[in-house]
C-alpha cells in the first residue's frame, strides 16, 4: 500500500488564521464594550463639543434632570488650575458667574432649573 498523506496547513496559514481571529475578537469587544474601556489611552482629551451638544439637547427638550442635576465630566486642555477634568451640571457650566466655563459655549436655559 502506498503511503498517502493528507495536505496539511502551512505554518503561515495557521498564523494568519490565528491573527485574524484575534483581530476579530478585539473589534467585537471594542464595538460592544466601547473603545474607552478596551484601550483607555486612546480616548479623546477634549469632549467640550459633546458636552455642549448634550446640554443643548437637554435644554431644547426641557429635560430638567439632564440639564440641572446630571453631572457631566468636562475635559479640556485649558481648564483652570491645571485640572484635567471637572464634573458638574450643565447649569453650572452655563452660569455667567462662572466665567471660567462660559467660554466653552454652553448656553443658559432660563426658567428650566428651579
Amino acid at each position: 500500500m502506498i503511503n498517502k498523506r493528507g495536505q496539511g496547513l502551512s505554518t503561515n496559514a495557521i498564523i494568519l488564521i490565528i491573527l485574524g481571529v484575534v483581530i476579530l475578537v478585539v473589534l467585537i469587544i471594542g464595538f460592544t464594550l466601547g473603545w474607552e474601556r478596551l484601550a483607555p489611552w486612546i480616548k479623546p482629551s477634549n469632549n467640550v463639543k459633546d458636552i455642549v451638544q448634550a446640554c443643548s439637547i437637554a435644554c431644547s427638550t426641557e429635560n430638567v434632570y439632564d440639564y440641572c442635576s446630571f453631572k457631566r465630566e468636562l475635559k479640556a486642555e485649558d481648564l483652570p488650575d491645571d485640572v484635567k477634568s471637572i464634573e458638574e451640571t450643565c447649569k453650572f457650566f452655563s452660569d455667567t458667574a462662572n466665567t471660567d466655563y462660559t467660554k466653552y459655549g454652553i448656553k443658559d436655559c432660563p426658567g428650566l432649573c428651579p
